[in-house]
């Protein structure tokens, strides 16, 4: 029997642990993503953290690679995809995490580095994004936790990394070096001195 869902995976379970993509409708207001930790929350804990607060443009940018993302995710687990709409989509735990760590490193980005961050963050594998999203979490893992600690470096990692045009190019330029210098000794010059 096929598994119940709600949203991107969550379990059609009484209160279960997961997130929430938060779009206002209309034109306006900021995109939350939040944890709801349902029946797994303990009394020192609260139910529901923010974990980041997006503005519009950013998350536009970001939005459509996630539902690929998630939804191929969702695929080979034979599981019901999904789409964003106004109102509260619902993401199961996992995947949750993995979204947080792209909406940090487009939080207090550059625009421009939007669709960098979204190509470092698909070429990682999910085991990754977990980890980024709890070495972020130890200390920074709360909406006002913008650009500092781990999420700061989560930013600098996704979005000044070279894109694969440059890697390419780079590869190349140090393939033509290594050539050049394969029959020559930097010590020492062509009369043998």
């Amino acid at each position: 029997m096929k598994e119940r869902t709600r949203g991107f995976g969550v379990p059609d379970t009484v209160d279960p642990h997961h997130f929430v993509v938060t779009i206002p409708a209309g034109r306006s207001g900021d995109i939350v993503i939040s944890e709801h930790y349902g029946v797994t929350a303990s009394n020192d804990e609260p139910d529901v953290l923010i974990r980041c607060r997006l503005t519009r443009s950013a998350w536009r940018s970001i939005a459509d690679e996630c539902k690929r993302v998630l939804n191929d995710r969702l695929k080979e687990k034979k599981l019901k995809p999904s789409r964003w709409s106004a109102g509260d989509n619902p993401v199961e735990r996992l995947l949750g995490k993995e979204i947080c760590v792209l909406a940090w490193a487009v939080e207090a980005a550059d625009p421009q580095t939007y669709p960098v961050a979204a190509a470092a963050w698909v070429g990682l594998k999910p085991e990754e994004r977990w980890w980024l999203f709890r070495m972020a979490d130890q200390g920074s893992g709360g909406a006002e936790d913008t650009d500092i600690g781990w999420r700061k470096a989560i930013r600098v990692g996704f979005t000044e990394s070279p894109g694969p045009e440059e890697i390419r190019a780079k590869k190349k330029s140090k393939k033509r070096n290594i050539e050049g210098d394969l029959f020559s000794l930097p010590l020492f010059d062509e009369q043998g001195n």
